[in-house]
């Protein structure tokens, strides 16, 4: 039973961390836009994000 005086208090504690961290990151724009991110992977990416190798594809070396 006296385990109840700390467990109580703890738990309480712990509830308001997490409120003030979901508080902390909905202020901080976390929570925004959700879609658009999902979006952006599907999109097309025109630049390459690696410098291009000294190969040469077969194809261009024909030309």
């Amino acid at each position: 039973m006296d385990i109840l005086y700390m467990l109580i208090p703890l738990s309480v504690v712990l509830v308001f961390a997490v409120i003030g961290i979901f508080a902390w990151a909905l202020h901080g724009g976390q929570f925004d836009d959700l879609d658009r991110e999902g979006e952006r992977i599907l999109g097309a990416d025109e630049t390459t994000a690696f410098p291009p190798s000294g190969k040469v594809d077969s194809d261009q070396a024909r030309d």
